[in-house]
């Protein structure tokens, strides 16, 4: 069967927002949909540059034996501020202020929308060009760090507040967390690997408590954490028991006065995740060497 061209562009649009951070080999594109390896590698460049004008995110090519094409998540500093800001607004409504200076938030954090758009920020501005795995916390952090999971194209671990009989041998310890309480979490002795460098993906931080707990509870599997995102953080206390870490709002609750804004200057100026080579268009890649995205 043979497609016309915004056919075959519509769906490669398709295939690769819907699979962020997936090598897709040339000769994918081409049996799917029955071209030459010249023609897919014009449809790629217009979805590349139409990605780039509307900041969409990008299109890269990546060469060798195990290399092909994929699509990258990018959010703009000027996009991030538009929705966040919308986000401080529904925030803000004092309504949502409950005793003890806590927000609800779960209509908001279990938008899917919401969460997806969150994982995306978090994919631009996180580096996870080495990351094996995104670690959350239950509950709350779970759709926001499922979204960044997918986004980064990397499986996602849940760590339980209590030990689940049907996980196996479970590794549990305890922490201080924001309420100045201590509490216990637990993760299955199977779900990290020796050595695993992981991304930490939390929904609220005021004192650092539960991040902290996380790390400590990665230094028992062995594992390195190389990143870490909040989605609130409060501005009181000022020192908190983490420092390398990136939130998205800040929250200041003064009695019933709810203070929040974006945190922009956790926010990177250029997107600089995965090092690769990407100095040539796709077209010269394939004119130089067109079996570098052949499978083998």
């Amino acid at each position: 069967m043979k497609f016309k061209r915004t056919e075959r562009i519509g769906a490669i649009v398709k295939i690769l927002s819907d699979n962020p951070n997936k090598i897709y080999t040339l000769s994918y594109f081409t049996e799917k949909f029955n071209a030459a390896k010249s023609t897919i590698s014009e449809d790629l460049l217009v979805v590349k540059n139409v990605f780039e004008k509307l900041e969409l995110g990008k299109v890269i090519t990546i060469s060798g034996a195990a290399g092909g094409v994929k699509y990258i998540p990018k959010t703009s500093k000027s996009e991030n501020e538009e929705f966040l800001m919308d986000l401080c607004k529904k925030i803000s409504d004092p309504s949502r202020l409950l005793s003890g200076g806590f927000l609800y938030l779960i209509d908001l954090i279990y938008d899917p929308s919401i969460a997806s758009k969150i994982g995306k920020i978090f994919a631009s501005n996180i580096d996870y060009s080495e990351a094996d795995y995104v670690v959350t916390m239950e509950t709350k952090g779970i759709p926001m760090a499922l979204m960044t999971a997918k986004a980064m194209n990397l499986p996602l671990v849940i760590i339980r507040k209590d030990i689940k009989v049907s996980e196996g041998p479970t590794l549990s310890m305890t922490y201080v967390s924001g309420k100045s309480k201590v509490e216990s979490m637990s993760l299955p002795r199977k779900a990290l690997k020796p050595g695993s460098k992981v991304i930490l993906i939390d929904d609220f931080m005021r004192g650092g408590g539960t991040i902290k707990g996380m790390m400590n509870l990665m230094n028992e599997f062995g594992a390195e954490v190389i990143g870490s995102g909040v989605f609130i953080s409060t501005t009181t206390p000022e020192d908190k028991m983490v420092q390398d870490y990136i939130s998205l709002i800040q929250l200041d609750v003064d009695g019933e006065k709810i203070s929040v804004e974006p945190n922009l200057k956790t926010f990177r100026d250029e997107y600089r995740n995965i090092e690769i080579e990407e100095n040539e268009e796709i077209e010269r890649f394939v004119e130089e060497d067109e079996s570098l995205f052949d499978e083998e």
